[in-house]
């Protein structure tokens, strides 16, 4: 069906705009992407993904007043039962979907790293390593190890497994430098490569690890980079002091 087709087509058009080296348009794809599995809009909050959530069950939480906000999944998760039984009120049965959401949805470690961080040079090519890896309960790993990046979306017509875009990116230039995509189950390793800015100077750049299926769990992180002058440039300022001297 065209549904299940247009997750395909939203890759292919992150694919396109990356070539060009576009982030923010790339970005908003991989959110379209979000939208189109949970059957929501990105204005819509969160908490909507969860199966049987209400707006009246989303104003309850946004007016609890205990120690920590209710905003996320994850809050939801780690309030006492009574209170979240009060929030929600619920049957039985549909918070037995609740907590099926709520395990499959992706609680997310990212490691990374730059190799070689203190000799970058002008226009070198830069090596970052990046793991994903997801936090489950020890107990349960055997258990579900099947299920693991099995995509909890009730609206979403097939079975579908977790994909995370991993970007870096200039958000002051909107530049997209380098991207991969990969599916998950328990960890990744990644490499990524990109050229460093032909400019000497430092650089904040920017570590994005986007969902392709759930709203509200993308991360990113900054990324400080100083780039030194290259070889290149150090005897083209050779040449032109010799000018210069003659």
């Amino acid at each position: 069906s065209f549904y299940l087709e247009s997750v395909r087509v939203i890759q292919a058009i992150v694919d396109v705009i990356s070539s060009n080296g576009w982030l923010k348009p790339a970005l908003a794809a991989m959110e379209l992407s979000q939208m189109v599995v949970q059957g929501l809009w990105s204005k819509d909050h969160a908490l909507m993904q969860i199966p049987h959530f209400t707006k009246e069950i989303i104003q309850r939480c946004g007016a609890f007043e205990g120690e920590d906000p209710v905003e996320s999944v994850f809050d939801i998760l780690s309030i006492d039962d009574d209170v979240r039984n009060d929030l929600l009120r619920l049957s039985d049965e549909d918070m037995a979907d609740v907590a099926v959401f709520c395990n499959s949805y992706p609680n997310i470690d990212v490691n990374f790293e730059v190799q070689d961080i203190d000799n970058v040079t002008a226009g070198d090519a830069v090596q970052m390593n990046v793991k994903l890896e997801r936090e489950v309960d020890e107990e349960d790993v055997d258990d579900e190890a099947d299920q693991l990046g099995i995509v909890s979306a009730p609206l979403y017509p097939k079975e579908k497994k977790e994909s995370w875009w991993i970007v870096i990116g200039d958000t002051k230039t909107n530049s997209l430098l380098s991207l991969k995509r990969v599916s998950l189950n328990r960890s990744v390793a990644v490499k990524l490569e990109f050229i460093a800015p032909e400019e000497a100077g430092d650089y904040n750049l920017t570590l994005f690890c986007m969902s392709d299926s759930y709203l509200g769990c993308d991360q990113e992180y900054s990324v400080p980079l100083s780039v030194a002058v290259g070889d290149s440039d150090d005897e083209d300022d050779s040449e032109d002091n010799s000018t210069d001297e003659e």
